[in-house]
């Protein structure tokens, strides 16, 4: 049980990692401060997510959990950008 519930957490890192592209995607095209807005938090909830789970990584997790954050270094780049 653990352990697939582990498996869900890293699951949860992708799924808001996506979500948060491709909102901050559609939020920069649009430049729409509401949309801008959802975009913040939804990198804001992947990076929450990201973070937890670097907390009980293991060796094994690394390079997946490097990719996710190069991922959304980028969003929160892209985000920073738009707003400025």
């Amino acid at each position: 049980m653990i352990v697939s519930s582990h498996v869900n957490d890293f699951e949860e890192v992708k799924f808001r990692v996506e979500t948060a592209q491709k909102m901050v995607g559609s939020a920069t095209i649009t430049m729409d401060p509401e949309s801008l807005q959802h975009a913040t938090i939804a990198v804001e909830s992947a990076r929450s997510q990201l973070e937890t789970m670097k907390s009980v990584a293991t060796d094994l997790d690394e390079p997946f959990l490097m990719n996710e954050e190069k991922k959304l270094s980028l969003c929160e780049h892209q985000l920073k950008e738009a707003k400025h």
